[in-house]
């Protein structure tokens, strides 16, 4: 395997990127590809910083609950403290959740080249907006407002899709589409038949 594998995940709340995410973390170590997988997600990260009580959790709740994007130097600070921390030379990096914005793109783009990481594959699930909110109201969870997930497309659109946009065209990146309406067995089928030919 190339020793410099990454994976980010895109895709619109609700289309199971995380879901997919073990998956694919299931399946590169049960098929011996790596037993050393550095796993990122920033909700994740948020979501125990919640769990706090102090003056930072209850300022990055007011963004959490409504949708908004927590800015961009707190989550690249987050980001960047994780990978350098554990990351070694053969890490496969697996991050969901982050990049957000084109800000945190440069941001990511900068913190590759550092590590010397030039084959980034990019993993897009793509999901339409009506099956992404049924999906989103089955799984209740408590930020799952209307008024929540109205935002968090609104930010979707206006960042999540152009910090994609940024690793287009660029020689080190490949965007890689998966089509995101299908049950998770056969979303994870389409995964790894299209990323087998980089392992």
């Amino acid at each position: 395997m190339n020793k410099t594998q990454t994976f980010i995940f895109y895709g619109i709340v609700g289309s199971g990127k995380g879901t997919q995410v073990e998956l694919l973390n299931k399946y590169l170590k049960e098929n011996n590809i790596s037993d050393d997988i550095l796993f990122l997600s920033t909700g994740e990260q948020f979501r125990k910083i919640l769990g706090e009580d102090n003056f930072t959790a209850k300022t990055i709740k007011n963004f959490v609950n409504t949708g908004l994007l927590v800015p961009d130097f707190f989550t690249t600070s987050l980001v960047v403290s994780n990978i350098s921390k554990n990351i070694k030379e053969n890490s496969v990096i697996i991050t969901d959740g982050y990049p957000r914005s084109v800000e945190q793109s440069k941001s990511f783009e900068e913190l590759m080249n550092f590590y010397g990481r030039n084959d980034v594959k990019i993993i897009y699930i793509e999901l339409n907006k009506e099956e992404a909110i049924k999906r989103m109201k089955l799984r209740g969870r408590g930020d799952d407002t209307d008024e929540g997930i109205a935002n968090r497309f609104d930010e979707y659109v206006k960042n999540v899709i152009p910090s994609m946009n940024y690793f287009k065209d660029k020689s080190n990146y490949t965007i890689i589409e998966i089509n995101g309406e299908q049950s998770i067995e056969d979303v994870h089928k389409e995964i790894i038949t299209k990323i087998k030919p980089f392992l």
